[in-house]
């Protein structure tokens, strides 16, 4: 293997645990490689850190597997991680049937996403070192789940940044493209082939549960960016009286209509509409909930987008809480990286003053147990999930 070896003069990041050696971190390198090879990592006086495999085409220069200078990478040692993610996953998450199984470095298996639908597998290779071990990944897959079809979601941007093609379909086997699963209680059918990301956001399997107290018999709730129903399907599994879920995407509101008739719910309203518009027109018109969900997708690409992302935040969350009745509850979210939880709780902070409401928080978290966090990377702490009693400003 050819030999990386870093600057004197950079942050100690891979010391405490960071998974990536960045381009401007290389001082040089010994031996030859091909793009995607496995490396060795060593410091300025020549100390071993870790291995990885390589690829100049990326920022991310080398991605760490392991910082054990004994372990082989070889089959053995994707399938030893393998086993490991999912051993975690059943024992954090009991009985768990459908999750989301590899979480890329946080498993410490950089590039690779695998998310479990029952005994279908879907996944997303995202770098080029994992594409080059595909064949390794999809033995092991097959020896630690026995999946009756894995379906590859390769249809990413990130992918052309790593020299590689987009690409979507089925990889092993082959099934109906809707999957039907059960989480918290709630059944869901998703779409594996067109849904966002992989089909279905796992991340929020116990924020969505962290609701239960907030719903009453008695309970009116607004639910927008309802995407394919999740929260709305909480509120009404938690006997909730009404539910108004909104969502601007049509499929999106059909799926969301097929999950509530296949609980059996019928306490919904759908509407398709910009929620921005919306919330603000329900401000207009003096409707009040009992709880209003405010769930959006990510609005900070990257840090130049944060000011307007925040801009975006305040917009929503200022008119949801304009929304809540008096003691209600507030249920807002954030999934963008770049806004920080400080930046987000601020924001929220200035929302409620303009909305002239005082909150009190009673639930704070990020991504569920399935989404564990390398606390060296900050990369990973994405999800921002808040729950506040909201009180008017006399």
């Amino acid at each position: 293997m050819a030999n990386v070896f870093l600057k004197r003069k950079r942050k100690k990041r891979l010391e405490l645990g960071h998974p990536w050696v960045f381009q401007s971190e290389v001082d040089y390198i010994e031996g030859d490689f091909e793009p995607g090879d496995f490396v060795n990592v060593y410091n300025h006086q020549r100390h071993f850190l870790a291995k990885g495999y390589i690829n100049p085409k990326s920022q991310m220069i080398v991605r760490v597997l392991t910082q054990n200078p004994n372990d082989e990478l070889n089959a053995q040692f994707f399938m030893n991680r393998i086993r490991q993610a999912w051993a975690y996953r059943e024992r954090m998450i009991p009985g768990v049937r459908s999750c989301r199984a590899i979480y890329g470095e946080a498993d410490f298996l950089p590039g690779l996403i695998v998310d479990k639908y029952e005994d279908v597998l879907v996944v997303q290779i995202l770098s080029l070192g994992m594409e080059k071990r595909k064949e390794w990944i999809l033995q092991a897959l097959l020896d630690v789940f026995h999946p009756k079809a894995i379906y590859l979601r390769n249809d990413v941007h990130v992918r052309e940044l790593e020299g590689l093609k987009q690409e979507k379909g089925f990889w092993y086997g082959t099934c109906d493209t809707n999957v039907q699963i059960e989480e918290n209680g709630v059944k869901y059918i998703v779409d594996i082939e067109n849904g966002q990301k992989t089909g279905f956001f796992f991340d929020q399997r116990q924020n969505r549960a962290a609701i239960q107290p907030l719903i009453t018999s008695e309970s009116t709730v607004l639910d927008c960016f309802t995407h394919t129903g999740s929260f709305m399907l909480n509120a009404c599994l938690y006997g909730a009286k009404h539910v108004t879920a909104v969502d601007i995407s049509e499929h999106a509101i059909e799926t969301a209509k097929r999950n509530a008739a296949l609980n059996g719910f019928t306490n919904v309203q759908f509407v398709v509409a910009n929620a921005f518009d919306y919330l603000r027109e329900c401000v207009q018109e003096g409707k009040k909930w009992d709880v209003v969900i405010i769930d959006p997708p990510a609005f900070a690409k990257s840090a130049h987008a944060v000011p307007k992302a925040l801009a975006g935040y305040k917009d929503i969350n200022l008119n949801g809480l304009k929304l809540v009745k008096d003691g209600g509850f507030f249920v807002t979210a954030s999934c963008s990286y770049h806004v920080h939880p400080d930046m987000f709780q601020a924001m929220v902070a200035e929302a409620a003053f303009d909305a002239k409401k005082v909150l009190r928080q009673i639930h704070w978290s990020g991504a569920g147990y399935d989404h564990p966090k390398l606390l060296a990377a900050d990369e990973g702490d994405y999800l921002k999930f808040a729950i506040y009693e909201v009180h008017s400003r006399k």
